[in-house]
């Protein structure tokens, strides 16, 4: 192969990197409600992976314009996912957090797939005190109950399925009250008041908006779009967790705009950096972070990925140190 040839395929390289990390910046910025631009974003951060790629062809292959347009979408991409690698640089709000801590699981059981004894053998060992569960069928509540599993976490709040994938539940150790389902979702999205001891309850959500690669992307914009409001009802309280599959990742606008009023991903504060959790059950490890655990008035302190066995999902562990209110 000729040097005239190589250095064609070299641009061709550097010109596709370039393409992809504009791509992938375009999604990261954009609000649009259309499918393509949804999965883009969701696959933004190895988009700008082949920029990096191909501003090293470029380098090599002296192909200047190429490499320095390249560098300034690297750069960009930095400073749009940068500050999640370094704790607390997302400008997430101060939290007096001088309360009790709480140990909280997130858990997507994969059309109740997941195997329970080992779910409940997590549970157990790692001292859980709230489990989120989405994807709760009937057949899965019983053969949890028959692991154990209500032995160790006796309050519930559960709306499982028949069948399919669109019950959840909350298990926890501590007392529960109030549970209501927020209106208007496609699939089951929980929220219950937990008893920690505090002048005023914790507030925990069990959220699973519909995924965006299945449903029309409508669907998804309005699903967050109620979360949203049903997160913004809780305004002036202390002490929220919103736990869940949320299908969506950092790279989605819909799921930043979550982050007002209070709200912070445990990943952001905790500068964990990208946390893929989807899909396990492939050949290849799990590429987007789709399950998060989220805080107001309350500061997480640790934050764990762990593997459900049989899910397609893995989980998180996350301690929480609440405040003590007023």
């Amino acid at each position: 192969m000729g040097s005239r040839t190589l250095r064609l395929l070299a641009a061709g390289v550097g010109a596709a990197g370039l393409v992809a990390g504009v791509a992938a910046l375009a999604a990261f910025k954009s609000g649009a409600s259309n499918n393509l631009v949804i999965v883009l974003a969701s696959f933004a951060p190895l988009l700008l992976l082949a920029t990096v790629v191909g501003a090293i062809v470029s380098a090599v292959a002296r192909r200047w314009l190429l490499l320095a347009a390249s560098v300034v979408v690297v750069g960009l991409g930095a400073w749009a996912y940068g500050p999640l690698f370094v704790a607390g640089a997302s400008g997430e709000p101060a939290v007096d957090a001088s309360g009790p801590s709480i140990r909280v699981m997130q858990a997507n059981i994969m059309v109740g797939s997941a195997d329970p004894e080992a779910l409940v053998q997590t549970v157990r060992e790692r001292g859980i005190d709230v489990l989120t569960i989405q994807e709760l069928t009937d057949p899965s509540v019983e053969a949890l109950r028959a692991a154990g599993l209500e032995k160790l976490l006796p309050h519930q709040f559960l709306a499982p399925y028949a069948t399919g994938g669109g019950g959840g539940g909350i298990y926890s150790r501590l007392p529960l009250a109030n549970g209501s389902r927020v209106d208007g979702m496609a699939l089951t999205n929980l929220v219950t008041e937990v008893d920690a001891g505090l002048a005023r309850p914790v507030i925990v959500y069990d959220v699973h908006p519909v995924p965006a690669y299945i449903a029309p992307a409508a669907h998804w914009t309005e699903d967050f779009d109620r979360l949203r409001d049903a997160l913004d009802s809780t305004a002036g309280s202390d002490n929220v967790i919103v736990s869940g599959d949320f299908n969506a990742t950092y790279s989605h606008s819909k799921f930043r705009d979550l982050r007002r009023g209070g709200y912070v991903d445990a990943a952001d504060q905790l500068g964990a950096g990208i946390l893929p959790t989807y899909p396990t059950d492939k050949r290849y490890p799990a590429v987007v972070g789709i399950d998060h655990i989220l805080t107001k008035g309350a500061a997480a302190t640790s934050l764990e990925r762990i593997a459900i066995v049989g899910s397609d999902h893995h989980g998180l562990i996350a301690d929480v140190q609440l405040s003590n209110g007023s």
